[in-house]
């Protein structure tokens, strides 16, 4: 299936200009599922590899925790969406200094974009919330910073900040609709929130029913966390009931926000999973539950609905984790968030192929394959890269 050029051109063209006029905003998430691709291993598969396994399991939206060159070369051309992150030693830096954030942005985006398609970058992991004041201090100041360089180099209207949050910024979340944010993260918070409300960036939760139920696992029905069925809980102030874990958190950051006074933020999940495997006092992390519970999700996201507090606004998820990592310190239970073992063969089955070899994946897709699939998903990716680069020349 072929597309002439003018054709292209003039797709193109449309595409620029509704960028331009506002009709069209960056987005940085396509469809609702996601995979954080953690790399704290030494038995991984190489990132090109990674990009083949990635769009083998049509898994399209990819978070990293850093700017690695050699994710940034292979993801290059793929068609993935990447979101990169600068990592939490670098946030007082970014900070101090709009210079250093500038040359960050120049180095890590502008120098890859948009052969790369970063969508995104998020500015420190779980900042507010920890024990580090003088790194909750500069956070605003860090994101400003590089929000300002993505102004100068021209690409604010391509690429999205964000910071993502634990739960550990929330005073209580049970039931959800009590949901404040903590004395102590407040100030630092509003002013975060004011920015972002600014630059129309989603307030990024990771959320993690394992921990909450390895926290009270006598207090809280294990169907519940799982998605299985189960009676679940009823929110008498706002007369809603929940079947599952994640919507109740995710709806706990909604009544927060809107205690805050931002009632139109969307929340993005940007870490969830279940570990496999844990220490001896980690009974929850078991290969069934874990198994389950990505099944499960996988479904729940599949569906395209929102929470019964915000049913129109679609859930979207970033999985954590594409590998098991066997760098990662703490409880066994950090080692083993993986869909993937480090040979690229599943860890367990929930739909998702293993890594071929790459003698046995065509680079080319075939009619049939495009047809399921829908030829205008990826003829829009490539008209979306290509109008980026046009964008950016008309406005230089």
């Amino acid at each position: 299936m072929k597309i002439s050029r003018s054709f292209g051109r003039c797709l193109l063209l449309l595409l620029v200009f509704l960028v331009q006029k506002g009709y069209v905003a960056a987005k940085s998430f396509t469809g609702t599922y996601g995979i954080n691709y953690g790399r704290l291993a030494d038995n991984i598969p190489s990132p090109n590899e990674v990009v083949r396994l990635l769009k083998a399991a049509k898994i399209k939206n990819v978070r990293i925790y850093d700017a690695d060159h050699s994710v940034l070369d292979a993801f290059s051309g793929s068609g993935l969406d990447l979101v990169i992150g600068v990592n939490n030693g670098l946030v007082k830096d970014m900070s101090n200094s709009a210079d250093h954030a500038l040359d960050w942005v120049r180095d890590n985006v502008q120098a890859y974009f948009p052969e790369t398609h970063i969508v995104g970058i998020a500015v420190g992991n779980e900042v507010l919330g920890g024990g580090d004041m003088d790194l909750q201090a500069a956070l605003y100041g860090a994101v400003k910073n590089i929000y300002n360089a993505t102004q100068k180099l021209q690409l604010d209207g391509v690429v999205q900040i964000t910071t993502a949050h634990s739960q550990a910024v929330f005073a209580s979340s049970y039931p959800p609709s009590s949901c404040v944010f903590t004395e102590n993260v407040s100030q630092n918070m509003k002013k975060l929130l004011d920015l972002f409300s600014q630059m129309g960036s989603p307030f990024c939760l990771n959320a993690y029913p394992f921990l909450a139920y390895m926290g009270s696992p006598d207090e809280i029905d294990i169907n519940y966390a799982l998605f299985n069925p189960t009676d679940g809980i009823y929110d008498e102030k706002t007369n809603l009931h929940y079947d599952n874990m994640l919507d109740a958190q995710i709806d706990a950051a909604y009544a927060a926000l809107e205690d805050a006074g931002f009632n139109k933020m969307e929340v993005i999940v940007t870490e969830t999973g279940w570990a496999s495997h844990g220490d001896a006092n980690e009974g929850a992390a078991t290969f069934e539950n874990a198994k389950t519970y990505n099944y499960n999700l996988r479904k729940r996201l599949a569906k395209r609905k929102g929470t019964p507090r915000r049913p129109k606004s679609m859930l979207k998820a970033y999985i954590f984790a594409l590998f098991n990592e066997n760098s990662k310190t703490g409880a066994t239970s950090e080692r083993n968030f993986g869909l993937y073992k480090p040979d690229g063969t599943i860890a367990y089955d929930i739909g998702f192929p293993a890594l071929q070899s790459s003698s046995s994946i065509s680079s080319l897709l075939s009619i049939k394959e495009l047809g399921a699939q829908g030829w205008h998903w990826s003829y829009i990716s490539v008209l979306s890269a290509c109008a980026s680069t046009l964008f950016l020349f008309l406005r230089s």
